[in-house]
């Protein structure tokens, strides 16, 4: 009796049909799919997670599907590589080969930690942030993202300017994106701090007394509402990140006084 693998060439590939309603297919592939991930930051060393991940090629009219199997043996091949923007398009485009299609994308989020000191203590903590790389490739176009969501306080100027003492703060969520067309040399580390120093103050993890007297004057002294900060981040952007095809900043602030967020967004593309 012969084995499975021994019959293997006698088991139809019903991918590999003609499809007949020609219709192409856009996207197709995996998605919410958690795996291992090795990132190299920018110390040059290596930060082991976990991520989410979103792997798609489009399908031609006449194919009637992909081999998904073929998605999770790339993850397998790349599981043990310390990642950045350059392996993450030798990863694309191995993953064009093996699917045998022109267009596709990789998008892996995951929570990525620093090691932070408090203000005054310089007692340390891991503070993390969710973290998204993005490789798009279409038209024999390769676009390159990054997005980072950057969690900070903002105190409201207008609660401090008509109140006798005391303002009201939140915590908001600061998201950043930055696409180029090119592999950049921008680092999640550098869009982290980049936010921070625009917002009313950073956030830590671990916090003493002396820390806390100083988050909560610093952040009084430094009001900003959700346009300073998107504005702020903008201003900053062309100066830090050149090079880049486009920008996407949007802030939340999750109101301490309202039962509703403070929401804004600048977009830009840049002409290259």
């Amino acid at each position: 009796m012969k084995s499975n693998l021994e019959n293997i060439s006698e088991i139809p590939d019903i991918q590999d049909l003609v499809d007949t309603r020609s219709i192409p297919i856009s996207r197709v592939g995996i998605h919410n799919v958690r795996f291992p991930i090795s990132i190299l930051d920018k110390n040059n060393s290596t930060q082991n997670t976990v991520a989410n991940w979103t792997m798609t090629v489009s399908l031609p009219a006449n194919k009637k599907g992909t081999h998904m199997s073929r998605f999770l043996v790339l993850l397998e091949k790349f599981k043990n590589r310390s990642m950045d923007l350059s392996i993450f398009s030798e990863m694309n485009k191995d993953m064009l080969c093996l699917l045998n299609s022109e267009n596709g994308d990789i998008s892996a989020s995951f929570p990525f930690f620093l090691e932070k000191k408090a203000p005054v203590s310089n007692v340390a903590s891991l503070m993390s942030y969710d973290a998204q790389v993005n490789i798009r490739t279409y038209n024999n176009k390769t676009e390159f993202e990054i997005v980072v969501i950057v969690p900070v306080t903002s105190l409201c100027p207008c609660s401090k300017a008509i109140s006798e003492y005391g303002a009201h703060n939140q915590r908001s969520n600061i998201t950043l994106s930055i696409t180029s067309s090119k592999i950049m040399e921008i680092y999640i580390e550098d869009i982290i701090s980049l936010v921070e120093k625009e917002a009313s103050c950073e956030l830590w993890s671990i916090l003493k007394r002396p820390d806390e007297k100083y988050v909560t004057e610093y952040a009084y002294n430094n009001p900003k509402f959700v346009e300073d900060l998107v504005r702020d981040i903008a201003f900053r952007i062309n100066n830090i990140f050149p090079n880049i095809n486009k920008y996407r900043v949007e802030a939340e602030n999750f109101e301490s006084i309202h039962n509703h967020s403070a929401y804004a967004v600048i977009e830009k593309t840049f002409k290259n």
